[in-house]
């Protein structure tokens, strides 16, 4: 139309309109993330829909996706490749995150922080239906916990770097609070590695340090923390109100306990206990430190709460 008309008459104005234009509440979810996700350090990679046949098997795919029988027929092939021997339409984020970590660290590139959101693929058990697809995101970072106004890392990322990351990915979406647990997961490290469910106890996705096997096919010389997330379960999750209230007229009062618990026992069993109580004048507990070390019995630790109480 515009050739037929003639570009020199189209003006530079847009067209008067008395409609207001909005984000989806789907839309607003996907900025906040990506919003939450730089704010953390993190840049965001493109890699490719389609992967290498090999791939998929590493990996532990997102729960309730893949049918776990071995059955190569689940996965979505491609007959055409653009590349060849890139085969496969890919089931999990996780191959092409590895990639880019791999080609930033072969360039010299030590201090990694990298997510992606994308949909992946699966082959529908009806054949004559179109695959079926889900929108997933996926954390990596390796090396140096880098930041603003520091010239050099002060200590290496571990675990609860890209725990927290995902944490506030998740506050700044207006979602509830995701929970961890430990659990084994095929491409991460025994002892480092937990399933992610939500408030509901629904599984959707994993967390943890890459497994061994798998860091030297890539050949990875420094720990690589990944964590996978099935994104359309997130989309779908009511949001939280956000609700105001006044200031408090009474100043709060914080009390350090100290417990000795086993190893075994986590963080998030003790803060759960503590809101079991339903204290009317608990606001808050946190982590203050923990001690592992002389004068205490085999397998325990010290750990310190602190409360805080305010009328």
């Amino acid at each position: 139309v515009a050739r037929h008309a003639g570009y020199e008459k189209i003006t530079t104005e847009l067209p008067a309109s008395n409609i207001a234009g909005e984000y989806q509440p789907s839309e607003r979810k996907r900025r906040a993330l990506r919003r939450a996700l730089v704010a953390s350090g993190f840049d965001e990679a493109i890699s490719f829909s389609f992967i290498d046949a090999t791939h998929e098997e590493r990996f532990e795919l997102l729960p309730d996706f893949v049918k776990a029988d071995g059955d190569e027929a689940r996965f979505v092939t491609l007959t055409n490749p653009i590349i060849e021997g890139v085969t496969r339409m890919r089931p999990t984020l996780l191959s092409g995150m590895l990639d880019a970590v791999r080609h930033n660290l072969n360039h010299g590139t030590r201090d990694v922080r990298l997510f992606e959101t994308g949909r992946v693929f699966a082959a529908n058990p009806e054949r004559v239906k179109l695959p079926l697809e889900r929108e997933a995101f996926a954390l990596a970072a390796t090396g140096g916990a880098t930041e603003e106004g520091r010239a050099g890392a002060s200590r290496e990322l571990d675990f609860y770097d890209l725990k927290g990351a995902l944490e506030s990915t998740v506050d700044a979406m207006n979602l509830k609070p995701l929970r961890f647990e430990s659990a084994r997961v095929k491409h991460l490290r025994e002892g480092q590695a937990a399933q992610i469910t939500s408030s509901e106890g629904k599984a959707v996705g994993s967390i943890g340090r890459l497994d061994e096997a798998v860091a030297a096919l890539y050949k990875f010389r420094q720990p690589v923390y990944v964590a996978e997330v099935d994104l359309s379960a997130l989309l779908e999750m009511e949001e939280m109100p956000v609700l105001y209230t006044p200031l408090s007229r009474y100043p709060s009062v914080g009390r350090d306990v100290s417990l000795l618990v086993g190893r075994r026992v986590t963080l998030a069993e003790m803060l759960n206990r503590i809101g079991d109580e339903q204290l009317e004048n608990c606001r808050d507990a946190k982590l203050v430190d923990v001690y592992e070390g002389a004068n205490l019995p085999e397998g325990k630790r010290s750990v310190t709460l602190r409360m805080e109480y305010r009328s």
